[in-house]
């Protein structure tokens, strides 16, 4: 059964971080590509970073700069790192593995508020 943990959200003030974690179990995890994706309340999910299985990394074009994925093999995780987080960041953060299958955590709440 894949199972893919996420944890790491919460409330925290305008220029402030955040670190998520997803643990994955249940999939070969060196062979898929990992990603991050948030879903804002009334919005469509979008794409925020991707890691593939060969470490390379992408970003959407609004958080370059202030946010990092990164994997750790041996202990089937992968991370987002977010810095200088904004109200606009707010959102369910949701992790995926794919392809290619695709699977999805059950998200995260990130609220960015003062």
């Amino acid at each position: 059964q894949v199972q893919l943990v996420e944890s790491g959200g919460g409330l925290v003030q305008p220029g402030g971080s955040l670190r998520l974690s997803c643990a994955a179990s249940g999939i070969i995890f060196r062979f898929y590509n990992m990603g991050w994706y948030r879903q804002a309340p009334g919005k469509q999910r979008e794409w925020v970073a991707t890691i593939t299985s060969g470490f390379s990394t992408s970003y959407l074009d609004s958080v370059k700069g202030r946010f990092t994925i990164s994997r750790d093999t041996a202990k089937n995780t992968v991370y987002l790192q977010m810095n200088s987080l904004k109200p606009e960041d707010t959102a369910v953060y949701f992790c995926n593995a794919g392809p290619p299958n695709d699977y999805w955590g059950q998200g995260t709440q990130v609220t960015v508020s003062s």
